[in-house]
């Protein structure tokens, strides 16, 4: 139950980041639109399930030295990943660049925070 609603959250999360980042973007058609975001969600949730603790290992000297600024960039990156992967699948998520993923890494932090 606990990995539903952490979908949920991250699908909540990455649609309010869609909202507000402007080259942020998710191709909404109009049949089938909620499960690829849904499909999204789940990829982002398992890249950060997976790849971003071996990562967070790899670059905690780094973290360390930024004072922990450096995570923001990690979670851009993971974001990158997940546009990456999502386009390969063709799920309709776009990141416009390294800003927007940034950002857009802010805004899913803070919603998965709040919620």
């Amino acid at each position: 139950m606990d990995r539903i609603v952490q979908l949920l959250i991250n699908a909540a999360a990455l649609y309010v980041a869609v909202l507000l980042v402007p080259n942020l973007d998710f191709a909404f058609e109009p049949e089938g639109a909620w499960v690829k975001f849904l499909l999204v969600a789940l990829i982002f949730g398992l890249v950060n399930t997976f790849l971003k603790p071996i990562l967070r290992m790899l670059t905690l000297p780094i973290t360390i030295m930024t004072l922990g600024l450096f995570l923001l960039i990690l979670n851009a990156l993971m974001l990158l990943l997940t546009d990456a992967i999502s386009d390969e699948l063709s799920l309709g998520l776009t990141v416009g660049d390294f800003f927007a993923a940034l950002l857009g890494a802010i805004v899913i932090s803070i919603v998965g925070f709040v919620l």
